[in-house]
């Protein structure tokens, strides 16, 4: 483990430190050092709305940003907003497949993927650590996913859950953004009414 962060810490400091992309919004969002005031939800919900889940391999397109509304709905409230924007670092970064990201092959990516999710996480005042009510209910969603996207499994799944029962009609890029900034903008009105009643 220890050489490992070695070389993940030698690869680092051999990246370009101002590498950046340019946003949908025409944004300019450092990718290796962002900050809370690079984050824009009008980008993530743009870019989750046109990335495909399991590396496009869904019978058809499936959005990351449908994908995170379901997660949203079936966690405890206070933790909704969070569900919603868990996977907001794929906006910036994309995605790789869980079972490489997971593999120990791409620590580079995953210290990024931190860095980005910190910035995101100051940004709309969340927790870094995922509630573990979000890792079940995305969990739940995967094998959903699995169920009415994928089908049947060619290989028994690592972490088999009980998919939810109703199943899933995929939206269009265009559909999804908006179910995701209308998810989004509900959620803000019932935090920032959460925290009137409490003054």
């Amino acid at each position: 483990m220890q050489d490992r962060a070695i070389q993940v810490n030698k690869l680092m400091s051999t990246v370009d430190e101002g590498a950046w992309i340019q946003t949908s919004s025409g944004r300019v969002f450092p990718i290796l050092h962002p900050t809370a005031d690079d984050v824009d939800i009008e980008d993530i919900a743009h870019a989750l709305s046109n990335l495909c889940r399991f590396a496009g391999h869904t019978k058809e397109f499936y959005s990351v940003a449908q994908h995170s509304v379901l997660v949203s709905k079936h966690v405890p409230p206070e933790h909704a907003l969070q569900a919603l924007l868990h996977d907001a670092p794929e906006a910036y970064i994309v995605d790789l497949p869980r079972p490489l990201k997971h593999s120990g092959m791409v620590d580079g990516y995953k210290v990024v993927e931190d860095r980005v999710w910190a910035a995101v996480a100051e940004h709309f005042f969340l927790f870094e650590e995922l509630d573990p009510s979000v890792k079940e209910a995305d969990q739940r969603a995967l094998f959903t996913e699995q169920r009415d996207l994928i089908g049947k499994q060619a290989k028994p799944w690592i972490g088999q859950l009980e998919p939810y029962i109703a199943h899933i009609e995929p939206l269009s890029p265009k559909e999804a953004k908006s179910q995701f900034l209308a998810r989004y903008k509900w959620l803000e009105v019932q935090r920032a009414e959460k925290l009137i009643r409490e003054v």
